[in-house]
């Protein structure tokens, strides 16, 4: 069982107060309800009592297993606190073994772990590497989560409070999950490959000067700063592994798929009609230049949210007629703070979309400097991830 509680108010006390007395409210009709393992998700404007508030977590919930961040923005069933003083609480009673928190001081162990959800700060320089290596050490490889953002202190929590490296909660095989990729960008050129680079300088695509790629799939002839500036500022770029499949937009989307990391244009090199980009690339990684896009965003959120009912739906097909199916238990949602409410058109209309297609679970999440699924780090995506249980 899930039960969940958010709130939003100018001192910490009383919005703690408010969502642990929704939380109570819910546990009331389950009085059998054990809690083991809670999320918390805090905007930054309480990460100054960040200490005060998880030693009033562990008050009035002795023995539950903390885990959460800290970002600009907090998220719980249909409804989003985008810079504003809020927190966001999810309970559950998953039985101890099933799960094991992790940090940099409490290492996993011998715990077999089958995925985990991951939290990162904002300032490890090698968060790719930990990343990728925290995903090797899951049976399945799959990892969910995000970067801690704030404008103070980006707090991690694991039954502590952390900063720099990376914590979560890793789960065993028992605990049954979903989870998708939503991207926030759409291709407006083909997919090309890198043919030549240098660190995070792009020299060429397809065997041709990747400035001259970029101008043409822009459709600037020429270098005219007044007018390839404003669009140049606009324009990122999507890469995939050369090891990876294919990840090439499909003619009828025009959507990235999961495979696709977007990242930040940086610059240009004129002298060799290269490009600079926030990642460090390789020969053979394929590349598109992008731009965000709100109708893709909304139409890719609507798709993922589709598909994971479709396959909590299919979880029940194979069982004896009479048997019950799965359902939807709770939801985590890590979006990134490029996007939210104003983005989608409105106010919490992000988080609207997930809870028409879901309906109204428990859900609790936050707004990312960066989401991680599978084994990489992303940049304006949705990480939604569901939690399922026999109906």
């Amino acid at each position: 069982m899930f039960l969940s509680g958010h709130a939003t108010h100018p001192d910490w006390r009383i919005a703690l107060a408010l969502a642990a007395a929704q939380l109570e409210a819910q546990r009331a009709q389950q009085p059998a309800m054990p809690a083991t393992l809670g999320w918390v998700y805090l905007t930054d404007h309480y990460a100054p009592h960040a200490p005060a508030l998880l030693a009033e977590l562990q008050q009035r919930w002795p023995g539950v297993d903390w885990v959460g961040a800290v970002g600009i923005g907090v998220s719980a069933s249909g409804v989003e606190y985008f810079d504003e003083p809020a927190l966001s609480l999810l309970l559950c009673n998953l039985p101890r073994d099933h799960y094991r928190l992790f940090s940099g001081g409490s290492p996993l162990g011998t715990f077999a772990a089958h995925s985990a959800q991951v939290h990162v700060d904002p300032s490890t320089a090698d968060a790719a590497e930990l990343i990728a290596e925290m995903g090797a050490r899951t049976a399945s490889g799959y990892l969910f989560g995000g970067v801690a953002s704030a404008r103070t202190q980006a707090w991690q929590i694991a039954n502590g409070l952390f900063q720099g490296g990376l914590s979560g909660v890793a789960f065993g095989p028992e605990v049954s999950l979903i989870s998708r990729v939503t991207q926030g960008c759409q291709p407006v050129g083909p997919t090309r490959r890198i043919t030549r680079s240098e660190s995070n300088r792009v020299a060429q695509l397809d065997d041709e000067p990747a400035l001259d790629c970029l101008l043409r799939d822009l459709g600037l002839s020429a270098l005219d700063r007044r007018e390839a500036l404003p669009q140049l500022r606009q324009t990122l770029v999507g890469l995939v592994d050369a090891g990876d499949a294919p990840d090439e937009a499909t003619p009828r989307t025009g959507q990235f798929g999961p495979a696709t990391r977007v990242r930040h244009l940086l610059g240009l090199t004129p002298l060799d009609r290269g490009l600079a980009i926030a990642e460090q690339v390789e020969t053979g990684t394929q590349l598109t230049f992008c731009r965000r896009n709100t109708e893709a965003a909304r139409r890719d959120l609507v798709r993922i949210c589709s598909e994971i009912r479709e396959e909590v739906e299919g979880q029940g097909q194979d069982l004896p007629t009479g048997q019950p199916g799965t359902r939807i238990a709770a939801a985590i949602y890590i979006s990134c703070t490029g996007r939210g409410g104003p983005h989608f058109g409105g106010p919490s209309a992000e988080l609207a979309i997930v809870k028409h297609a879901l309906g109204d679970v428990p859900l609790a999440g936050f707004f990312a400097g960066g989401e991680i699924a599978h084994h990489h780090l992303y940049g304006y995506t949705g990480v939604l991830t569901v939690f399922t249980e026999p109906a």
